[in-house]
Order: C-alpha cells, then sequence, then structure tokens
C-alpha cells in the first residue's frame, strides 16, 4: 500500500481564465454550479463552513447550501448550535465547495446574518416532516448521555404534532453568507492552478484579479 505522501491526482481536465468567468462571481458560481449539477456531483451543494468561537479557535464542518439568494449563500441550522454560538460572537465565516469530479474548488468569505423569518418558514414547511420533528428533537451541539434521549424526543415531539402541523422552533432557521471574496480555483496539470480572485471594489462593483496557485 502506497503511503499517504504518495497519493496525488494530476489535474487536467479544464482551465480557467479571467475573461470566463465575466464580471460578476454570483452569476459565474451559477454557471458552476449548474455544471456541477449535470456531471452529477455527489452531494453537489455540500460546503465546508468554517467560524471561529470567542476564543479565536477556528471550527469547521460540512452544512448544504440551500439556496444564493439577495447575494448570500444560505444555509439553515440551530441557532443554539456550536456554530450558532460562534456565528453570534464573530459573525463572519468561509465556505468551501469542492467538486472533484470536475476538479474545482470555490471559496467564499464574508460576514453572516440570519434570514428573514418568513424565509426559515418557508423552507422549514418545505422539508419533510421527519426532518421538521428533527429540529425540535436534537439541541444540537450539546453533549448528551446517549442516543436514547433523541429518540425519547423524537417520540415525543412526534405525539406533540401527530396532526402534521409542526411549526418552526424559533431555535432553528437559516443564515446567509454575504461575500467580500469569492475565490474561483481550477485545477491544472503539475500543481499550476488557475485561481480566479473577485472582492468588492469601492464603486460597488466587483475588483478581479488572478492569484498564484
Amino acid at each position: 500500500m502506497s503511503s499517504i505522501a504518495d497519493i496525488r491526482t494530476d489535474y487536467q481536465l479544464a482551465t480557467l481564465d479571467e475573461q470566463a468567468v465575466g464580471d460578476d462571481p454570483l452569476v459565474f458560481f451559477s454557471r458552476w454550479f449548474s455544471e456541477a449539477l449535470a456531471a452529477q456531483v455527489i452531494e453537489v451543494n455540500a460546503m465546508t463552513l468554517a467560524t471561529v468561537d470567542a476564543r479565536q479557535r477556528p471550527h469547521a464542518r460540512i452544512v448544504l447550501l440551500k439556496g444564493v439568494e439577495q447575494g448570500g449563500f444560505v444555509f439553515f441550522t440551530n441557532y443554539n448550535s456550536d456554530k450558532g454560538k460562534e456565528i453570534a460572537d464573530h459573525a463572519h465565516a468561509a465556505l468551501v465547495f469542492f467538486w472533484p469530479e470536475l476538479q474545482r474548488q470555490v471559496r467564499v468569505e464574508g460576514r453572516v446574518q440570519k434570514v428573514s423569518s418568513d424565509a426559515s418558514d418557508a423552507y422549514f414547511r418545505s422539508r419533510p416532516a421527519a426532518s421538521r420533528i428533527g429540529a425540535w428533537a436534537s439541541p444540537q451541539s450539546a453533549e448528551i448521555h446517549g442516543r436514547e434521549v433523541i429518540e425519547q424526543n423524537e417520540q415525543q415531539y412526534s405525539e406533540r404534532f401527530a396532526d402534521g402541523d409542526i411549526p418552526r422552533p424559533e431555535h432553528w432557521g437559516g443564515y446567509a453568507v454575504i461575500p467580500d471574496r469569492i475565490e474561483f480555483w481550477q485545477g491544472r496539470a503539475s500543481r499550476l492552478h488557475d485561481r480566479i480572485c473577485f472582492e468588492p471594489d469601492n464603486a460597488g462593483s466587483w475588483r478581479k484579479f488572478r492569484l498564484a496557485p
């Protein structure tokens, strides 16, 4: 068996230049996302969310993108979870999408804000009933004594909402990451990758530039 250090892939599928990405990174993200869908990338909307806690320690986990709306990357979670508390302490975060089938990566950095209650309600209603019950049953990130705690909570809330009317709990809802930096990465041969980055300029538009791989 090869050592971990010997594992490598030489990326040769595509190239990326300044003209191809255009002038609006959100428009180009939509294009790349559509191409990832067409390529049947597994968990195409999975993204690493990195936050910082009150002690300035970083934390990262996978969450699911649920929309790109009004200039923000939207996801939903428990506001009382570790990530919710970290966002409350430090309202900036980073996202990373990795689509290995296309040898592409997108990095997003920006401030985080809650979406409206109406938007959270609308998405919550679209979820399967079992997932809505789960939002009530799980004290996300809290230490529990065993799996039976979750199972008992699930049973309790299933009985409580047996009529099918499952409201959104106040501790659950959406966040939007409003980007102030977006980088598109296309793997290239010999680790000489293409990296095109966008940052806002003083005129309310985007400044585009290339980064060394």
